[in-house]
């Protein structure tokens, strides 16, 4: 049996790929529009487990598989063995003799992982809290749709170092482009990943001199799942973080703003911003359907033309 392709990170994929990929997307979401019926997985399942509760992720890939003719099985710990104490490694065993992929959303990275090391079938990391890798490809297919290739562009990752911009520093390292980073202190992203990719990643100790002359300004929630009740002190922290249009007016005159969704305006991000001309967002939401379906298309039947 060949081993399976998996997507973990952006690291899984050659830079290569990656590039291969968001033009797939591009191409398949310009077919969806056209009303072409394109269903290469037909009778084909993705499993699909949330740990973690979601809107765009479970949609994306429901939607996704339905459009290419095959079935998505929502599960949850609540209605599974894994909310019972079944190792994840048996759980792996047992869904990966019975579907074809397994998505999953959870905390801990090392879930995942185990997944991967014990799956007979490809393995997508649809979130965890150390990367995000889904979404950097429909973020890197709304720059490409919009602006081209992104690289040697510069972009300002703005607020805490969360999984969100482990992702960033991973795909400017995959994509070729610059990333300024300002968070406050005691939220900065790791500090292996930082290190490990010096050459395509700067701090700054502020959002104003990070923002400065960059392409592409993206920010997320202050206070991730499960961080709830560090919102006010986490408030607090980043008061000098909101993306707004002074912040915007820093940056390139074509700049544009992204953000993963969902947003609390007023805090991250000001609703000047986010529903400006600026705000690429729901062109983004959008197109994790589309580079998810590329992605499915990918682990299952390797680069398409």
């Amino acid at each position: 049996m060949n081993t399976p392709r998996h997507f973990l990170s952006l690291l899984d994929l050659t830079g290569d790929e990656l590039r291969a990929l968001i033009y797939r997307a591009i191409k398949l979401k310009a077919m969806q529009k056209q009303g072409v019926i394109y269903e290469p997985l037909k009778n084909k399942v993705l499993a699909m487990v949330f740990e973690k509760s979601s809107t765009r992720t479970r949609v994306s890939f429901e939607t996704g598989m339905i459009q290419f003719g095959g079935n998505a099985l929502f599960l949850s710990p609540r209605d599974t063995q894994l909310g019972r104490g079944e190792p994840i490694a048996d759980s792996a065993r047992v869904l990966s003799r019975m579907v074809d992929a397994i998505m999953i959303r959870t905390f801990a990275h090392e879930t995942v992982e185990c997944i991967a090391a014990n799956s007979q079938v490809p393995v997508i990391n649809g979130l965890t809290d150390f990367v995000h890798p889904c979404q950097l490809l429909a973020d890197m297919q709304t720059w490409f749709e919009l602006r081209g290739d992104i690289a040697g562009k510069t972009v300002a990752w703005i607020g805490d170092g969360n999984n969100m911009c482990h992702s960033y520093i991973n795909a400017a390292r995959q994509f070729d482009f610059h990333l300024h980073i300002a968070s406050p202190k005691g939220y900065l992203p790791d500090q292996q990943l930082v290190a490990s990719n010096s050459d395509r990643v700067t701090l700054f100790d502020s959002a104003a001199k990070a923002a400065i002359g960059c392409d592409l300004i993206v920010t997320d929630v202050w206070a991730s799942m499960g961080q709830e009740d560090e919102a006010h002190k986490r408030i607090a922290a980043f008061a000098d973080y909101q993306v707004n249009e002074a912040l915007m007016s820093l940056a390139a005159d074509d700049a544009i703003f992204m953000h993963c969704l969902p947003a609390h305006r007023g805090e991250e991000v000001s609703a000047a911003v986010i529903d400006g001309q600026q705000s690429v967002v729901w062109d983004e939401a959008e197109n994790r359907l589309h580079a998810q379906k590329a992605l499915l298309e990918f682990l299952l039947y390797g680069p398409q033309a």
